[in-house]
């Protein structure tokens, strides 16, 4: 399995970035590459939710499950169809971390665990002579700059404010 594991703080008390987490159909508002997000459920643990991609001539659905919530704290989750991953969004209170004006922060943890094996190119039905391995190439820088932008996005309406946010990428053990 490989992981990665992000972080940035937020200058919110822990509840309300949790309930922003929590209301996963809103992070379509964030990203020109997330079309779309559909939800089955009440957003509790067994709500399943279909994420819509569109990148370059690549289109898909990855399809996730909740499979525990600990309010206000953490939301694990599963994906479900054509890959082996799974991970969660932490909240802690890190009120130390506050700059001069704010109250209190919040340090956002997400942490994914995935088998990059378990994908098949198939499941992403490639143009002819293009590999996963040349789209997963392309990818990943793209995939770092978009999580930073949308990071900036979601610290923005949370705290009423656009600034510079530092997203954090944590070195982490590969996972069992």
């Amino acid at each position: 399995m490989d992981s990665v594991e992000l972080s940035t703080v937020v200058y919110v008390p822990p509840e309300e970035a949790y309930e922003f987490l929590v209301d996963f159909p809103g992070y379509a508002n964030y990203s020109e590459h997330l079309t779309g997000v559909t939800r089955e459920g009440d957003g509790g643990p067994g709500t399943e939710y279909d994420i819509h991609l569109k990148w370059w001539k690549v289109k898909y659905t990855v399809r996730s499950e909740v499979t525990e919530l600990d309010r206000p704290n953490r939301i694990d989750w599963k994906i479900i169809k054509d890959i082996h991953a799974h991970g969660h969004w932490r909240v802690e209170e890190v009120p130390e971390e506050a700059p001069e004006g704010k109250e209190t922060a919040s340090r956002v943890w997400l942490s994914i665990n995935f088998d990059a094996d378990s994908a098949d190119s198939s499941m992403l039905n490639l143009p002819m002579f293009v590999s996963m391995g040349w789209v997963v190439n392309k990818a990943k820088p793209l995939v770092l700059k978009e999580a930073e932008r949308v990071v900036e996005r979601i610290v923005a309406d949370l705290e009423g404010e656009k600034r510079d946010v530092n997203l954090v990428i944590h070195d982490k053990p590969d996972a069992v």
